[in-house]
Formats: structure tokens, sequence, C-alpha cells
């Protein structure tokens, strides 16, 4: 009887950020970008899947990107509102079946820390509208950075060199 009423506690410990905390938390996070927009604007400009990993902080299945094994020249841009956020030069197969980056584009990526999986995990946002991208970890290139800017490529438009 003891352990159910620890593991009671526990769970009532680790639930207590209740919606309101979370919309509340999102809506000061939203009110730091220098464009922002309404659910409903967002909703009309964006697919289903891009609203999802955007504002909603989702991810994309594996492998399911177009982006993954694209090597063409050119730059990576916020799908929210075209911030270049990465350039092909930085892209490097991963194996991970997101497309992968080992540096970002200096001042247009923004990080947070990600408790979701109930371990810190460091979260990319475009600097200028919020939208979520991925994460980066420590398991990068060695002879560059050592950065995996690990990023859904539903977050992302391509933009060829001209």
């Amino acid at each position: 009887m003891k352990k159910i009423l620890s593991l009671v506690a526990v769970i009532m410990v680790f639930s207590c950020n209740t919606l309101a905390q979370k919309k509340e938390k999102a809506t000061e996070t939203e009110k730091s970008f220098k464009v922002t927009k309404t659910d409903a604007e967002w909703k009309a400009q964006l697919t289903d899947m891009e609203y999802y990993v955007l504002r909603q902080a989702g991810t994309e299945r594996s492998f399911s990107s177009v982006l993954n094994k694209n090597y063409e020249e050119g730059t990576y841009v916020c799908k929210g509102c075209d911030t270049p956020l990465f350039e092909s030069k930085h892209k490097f197969d991963s194996g991970t079946g997101w497309p992968s980056f080992d540096k970002e584009i200096k001042g247009n990526v923004a990080y947070s820390t990600d408790y979701n999986l109930g371990y810190a995990r460091t979260e990319e946002h475009c600097a200028t509208c919020g939208g979520h991208l991925g994460h980066v970890f420590n398991d990068g290139p060695r002879d560059t950075t050592g950065k995996r800017h690990c990023i859904n490529g539903v977050a992302l438009k391509f933009v060829p060199k001209e």
C-alpha cells in the first residue's frame, strides 16, 4: 500500500504543470519574437504537419522529408517566416532520417531546454517567429563543430543557390 501511495504522490508532483501554465509560458515566448501571428493565421498559412511541428513542437516521422537527402547548394529557411537558418555547406548525412547540419546561421536560431522525454535536450527554434525546428546534439562531425542540428524537414524550405 505504501508503494502505491508513493507512486500516486510522485505522479501528482510531476503533473502539477497545468495546461494554463503551459499556455502562459507559450504566450510569453511568442511575445519575444519579431514575427507573431494568431493561431488562426498560422493554421491558414501552414499545412497540418507544418503547424504540428512548427507551432506545437511536434516531430515528423524519420526518413519522411524530401530534404533529408537533398545535397544541392543553397540555403534552408524557416517555413514559417523565411528566415535563413542553415547553409547547405553545413549539411551532412547523420543516418538519423532527419536533415542534419553541423552549424546554424548565427543569430537566426534560438535555443531552449526541452524536458518532454524526461531528460534535458536542447531545442531549436527560429529566432524570428519562434517556430520549433528540432534539437541539437553533441554527436556531430568531430572534424567540424561536433554538433548535430537534427531538424524537421517540414519546418524548412530550401532555396537553391542561383
